[in-house]
This record gives structure tokens, sequence and C-alpha cells, in this order.
């Protein structure tokens, strides 16, 4: 039997928690917020290190590679020998061989494994994973892995290339919901239904389940987050600083993190990016 740990129960982290109880794994979660965590009705720690003391495999779910290397300073060093930290937050290649880094101080097994998917999928089980880490460790971490995914992709061994990959998955459904947002605003502003242009999309090479689904939520007004404003403005931000890096333009992906951070509430969905392409009231 896997016993593992989950440190964030956010939208993301909770999902998660829940799909790996719902295999019969034993799941113990830590949150910041003690009440996030209780609501999902599973052993809940007081401080992450007594939450990862028994774990084969430690879940970090974290906003940023700044909020999980401090929580994991904390937990690596209890971690038990064997055990392996699987780091599905998105943190850049930077906040990845940095926490990388913390991993081999401390002799714990790290596992690069970024997820593709929001709400929905977390909670069904059905994320992808974008994952890179040693061989040895596979048959490890695969129990849990598979609890909480519909797919598993092994990008590589070395800790970085999930973030790679994810950064340029992120950069396109980044773009798709950006330039949704744009086209909603333009129909609405040149007086047409904005519906005409989902219709018009519909069901040809143009179209996209994405497109449809965020521009459902733009034309409803509901902005319950399924993938947050401020999520989306900080994936904006890595992708623009890993593109500067290998000297990809950088044009777009700043353009994308300025939308999304100026677009309002950051606990909103990433759909209200919506409110910054409109015309200004």
């Amino acid at each position: 039997m896997t016993n593992v740990a989950v440190l964030g129960t956010g939208i993301m982290g909770a999902g998660m928690a829940r799909s790996l109880a719902r295999e019969g794994i034993d799941v113990t979660v830590w949150n910041r917020s003690a009440e996030k965590a209780a609501v999902l009705e599973l052993p809940v720690a007081p401080d992450p290190a007594t939450a990862v003391r028994d774990a084969d495999v430690v879940f970090t779910m974290l906003f940023d590679a700044a909020s999980v290397a401090e929580v994991m300073r904390e937990a690596a060093p209890a971690m038990k020998p064997g055990a392996v930290w699987v780091q599905t937050s998105t943190v850049g290649l930077d906040g990845t061989a940095e926490l990388a880094e913390l991993a081999g101080r401390h002799g714990v097994a790290f596992v690069d494994a970024p997820v593709l998917g929001t709400r929905q999928p977390a909670e069904n089980g059905q994320l992808t994973v974008l994952a890179a880490g040693p061989e040895d460790v596979r048959d490890r971490v695969a129990p849990a892995l598979a609890a909480i995914s519909a797919k598993i992709v092994w990008v590589d061994t070395e800790p970085g290339a999930g973030h790679k990959l994810k950064l340029a998955a992120n950069a396109w459904v980044l773009t798709v919901v950006a330039g949704t947002a744009q086209s909603v605003a333009l129909t609405e502003a040149l007086g047409l239904e904005p519906r005409q242009f989902f219709d018009l999309i519909a069901g040809g090479p143009l179209d996209s389940g994405y497109a449809q689904l965020k521009g459902k939520a733009m034309l409803s007004g509901d902005f319950t987050p399924a993938f947050a404003l401020g999520g989306a403005a900080k994936d904006a931000g890595l992708i623009r600083d890993a593109a500067a890096s290998v000297g990809v333009a950088t044009d777009l992906s700043a353009a994308l993190a300025a939308l999304f951070a100026r677009a309002g509430d950051p606990d909103d969905d990433m759909a209200a990016v919506i409110r910054a392409t409109r015309p200004p009231a």
C-alpha cells in the first residue's frame, strides 16, 4: 500500500487528494489554511514535516517556487528513506532547478511532474502528468500518478524536462484563451452577437473545445475558478522567462502576462481575461 502526502490543497491539490483517496491510497494532507484541508475529510497534518513522515510519495501543489521551497525546507528532512518527492506545481525552469537542488541536499529522490488540467480533471483523476525523473523511481510513484491522471508522459530522466513541455503547452492554452477573449470583445464592440463567432468556428478546423468552454464563461460572466487569473499571469511570466533564456521572441508571452495580470480579481477564472480586452467603460 502506498502512503501519499499532499502538500497544498487549493483547487488542484484538493482534487488530486480526493482522486488518490478514491483509489484506496492512504492520503495525508497539509495546507497553510487548515480549514481548506479539513473539508476534504482526510487526515490533516499540523505541519509539513508531520505530513510527510510516513509517506512513500510526497506531492507538492503550491503556487510558485518560493512557496514550494519554503514548505519543503521543513518537510524534506522529515521524509523517510526511499520516499519520492513529486513536484507538480508550475514553477518554471529556474524554480525546478532550485527545487531539485534542495531535494539533492537532503538525499530525496525528485520527480519534476507538472500537470495539464484544471479543477474538474483534478477532481476526476483525469490530469495529464508531464514527468521527468530517474527511471529507478518510476515504479514507486506509478500507483500515485495513475490515481490522479488519465495520461502520464515521461519526458526525460532529468528534472526540468517536464517543465519545458508544460510551459510550451501552457503557452498554447493561454494564447487560446486570450485570443478567444479578443474575438469576443471585438464582435461585441463591432455590434455583433458574439455567439456568431462560436457558431462560425464550431465543428471546423478552427474550433477548439477549450475556446468554446472559456467562451461560454466569458459570455455568462461566470468566473468560478478552474484555473485562476493569478496562476495564468504567473505562468505567462514563466513562459516569457523560459523563452528569453533560449532566444525565443517574448512579445506574445509578455503581452499575455500583462493581459491576465490586469483582468481583475486574481482568484477569478482565467476566462475573466475578457475584462482586459473589452473597451474601457
